[in-house]
């Protein structure tokens, strides 16, 4: 399985241009003072980890408070991640793309498991029909050209322009967070720049 995904992922970077538009999941005031970008794969324990202890402290705090805009970029690390992506943007509202999000790293530990990616997927499916979604709905997002484009491009401009090494890779502003995945610790990096 990810044999398969980095092939079409370097067959991609090959023939795609780096210049196409991508489509950031964004939530906040896009005037906000600050701007915090997370490259994350939504089978990484580590993102799942970041999600449940800092971004919901950090959606009530700053976000909800016009004082922070977050941006969320897709960087699967395999099939199973990029699956989970396309059918996390099958919303075309933010706010339950970004409740979505939420319930698949909840659940990650029941969906992000085995090798068959027909059983992964239909796990996902499982998740997004709870949040509105209907099964033809999540089958034509996962073999939609255009989102699947999209998402790899998105990793590969988050790979030319950041240098990703591993993810969750955190950005508030252009500063790249390096402290612990602790709500305090983060909280007062944030307060740096107010």
């Amino acid at each position: 399985m990810n044999k398969l995904f980095y092939k079409i992922l370097i067959f991609i970077f090959i023939f795609s241009s780096a210049n196409s538009e991508i489509n950031i999941l964004k939530i906040g005031n896009p005037e906000a003072k600050i701007t915090i970008k997370v490259f994350s794969s939504l089978t990484c324990p580590h993102c799942a980890n970041f999600h449940q202890n800092i971004f919901e402290n950090l959606k009530t705090d700053y976000i909800d408070k016009d004082i922070v805009k977050f941006e969320h970029y897709g960087f699967p690390l395999n099939l199973a991640a990029f699956n989970a992506e396309l059918i996390v943007r099958c919303h075309s509202d933010n706010d339950k793309s970004f409740q979505l999000l939420g319930e698949i790293y909840d659940k990650q530990k029941k969906w992000a498991v085995g090798s068959d990616i027909n059983i992964i997927n239909e796990s996902l499916k499982k998740i997004g029909l709870n949040s509105g979604l209907n099964k033809k709905k999540m089958d034509d997002c996962l073999e939609n050209e255009d989102a699947q484009q999209n998402i790899l491009n998105e990793r590969i401009q988050a790979q030319k322009q950041y240098k990703i090494q591993s993810t969750p890779t955190i950005y508030i502003n252009k500063k790249k967070y390096e402290g612990k995945h602790e709500y305090k610790i983060f909280k007062k990096a944030i307060e740096k720049f107010l």
